[in-house]
C-alpha cells in the first residue's frame, strides 16, 4: 500500500478538537498531549497546580518506566535553588500528590524512587497518554508491515485519538525531541489511516485524516492528492481542482517550487476530462 504518512494537519476538526480520551476505570490518567490534564476515575482531578508541580509531573510522565534521577528533577523543577531546600520541597511535592491521588490508587504512592531515581507508579494504575499512544503505534505498526489492515487501522484510530496537540513538555532539548518524536509518529498514523479509508472506499473519512495532516504542514503534497482523489470521487471536481491551486500556491510562496508531476497529472486529468473523477487517484 502507498500510505499518505510522515505528514500533518488541516482543517477538518473533529478528530483534533476531542478532549481527553478517558476510561473511567483507570484509577489515574495523566494526559501530556494538548497540555497536561490530570484524571481522577475518568473525572478531571480537581488540584490547585503549581508550576513546579506540574514540571515535576511532566518530567516524570515523559519518562515513564525508565524513571529519572533525583539530580535531574532538581535542575528541572528547581534550577536556581541549592541542593538541600530542593530536596525537601521535592519531598513536599510527592508528599502532595500522595495526599492528592493516593486514595484512587487503594493508598499507593503515585511516585516511588529507588535509590535516587523517581518514577511514575504504573503498577499501581496510574496510566500515561503518551505511554498508551506509543503502545498502540507500535502494535499498529507491527500489523502494517504483516498486512493486517484492520488491526493496523483500529490500533491507529486509538493512537490518534489520544493525541489532543503537541506534547505538553518543557522547554529543554530532551523534551522538544520527544515531542517532535510524536508529532511524526502521529503523521505518519494519519497518513496511513487516510490511506487505508481511501482503499476501503471511505471517502469522507480519508478527507478528514488528509486535512489533519496538512494542518501540520501544508506543503505535503501526497496528502493535497488524496484530498483531490477523494473529492473527487464523491463528486466534489471543483473542490478537487480548488485543492491543486491550493497546493501549487503554498509550494510557490514558500519554497518557490512547483507541483510533482503526478500532482499535476491528476490535476490536469480533473480539469480536462470531468469523467475522469470516478477514477481519480
Amino acid at each position: 500500500m502507498n500510505a499518505v504518512y510522515d505528514a500533518s494537519r488541516s482543517a477538518e476538526t473533529s478528530l483534533a478538537e476531542a478532549g481527553p480520551t478517558t476510561n473511567a476505570l483507570l484509577p489515574i490518567q495523566v494526559c501530556l498531549f494538548g497540555g497536561l490534564t490530570l484524571l481522577k476515575r475518568g473525572a478531571p482531578a480537581t488540584w490547585r497546580g503549581s508550576a513546579r508541580t506540574e514540571a515535576l509531573l511532566l518530567s516524570l510522565a515523559i519518562h515513564g518506566r525508565r524513571g529519572v534521577s533525583r539530580e535531574q528533577l532538581l535542575a528541572q523543577v528547581w534550577p536556581e535553588t541549592e541542593t538541600s531546600p530542593a530536596v525537601q520541597s521535592l519531598h513536599s511535592l510527592v508528599h502532595h500528590l500522595h495526599r492528592l491521588l493516593g486514595d484512587a490508587i487503594d493508598g499507593a504512592m503515585p511516585v516511588v524512587h529507588a535509590g535516587e531515581v523517581y518514577r511514575i507508579n504504573i503498577e499501581a494504575g496510574i496510566a500515561v497518554d503518551i505511554t498508551a499512544f506509543e503502545e498502540l503505534g507500535r502494535h499498529g505498526n507491527q500489523a502494517w508491515q504483516t498486512g493486517q489492515w484492520g488491526a493496523a487501522r483500529d490500533c491507529y484510530r486509538e493512537a490518534v485519538d489520544l493525541y489532543r496537540g503537541d506534547l505538553h513538555a518543557c522547554t529543554d532539548d530532551s523534551a522538544v525531541v520527544e515531542r517532535e518524536r510524536f508529532r511524526n509518529s502521529y503523521l505518519v498514523m494519519l497518513g496511513r489511516l487516510a490511506d487505508l479509508a481511501r482503499r476501503n472506499n471511505d471517502y469522507s473519512s480519508a478527507v478528514e485524516y488528509a486535512s489533519l495532516v496538512l494542518r501540520y504542514h501544508a506543503d505535503r503534497e501526497d496528502a493535497h492528492r488524496t484530498l483531490m482523489s477523494c473529492y473527487a470521487r464523491l463528486g466534489q471536481r471543483v473542490q478537487a481542482m480548488r485543492q491543486y491551486l491550493l497546493c501549487e500556491r503554498l509550494l510557490r510562496e514558500t519554497f518557490d517550487a512547483v507541483p510533482e508531476p503526478a500532482t499535476r497529472e491528476l490535476y490536469d486529468r480533473l480539469r480536462l476530462d470531468p469523467g475522469a473523477a470516478e477514477e481519480a487517484g
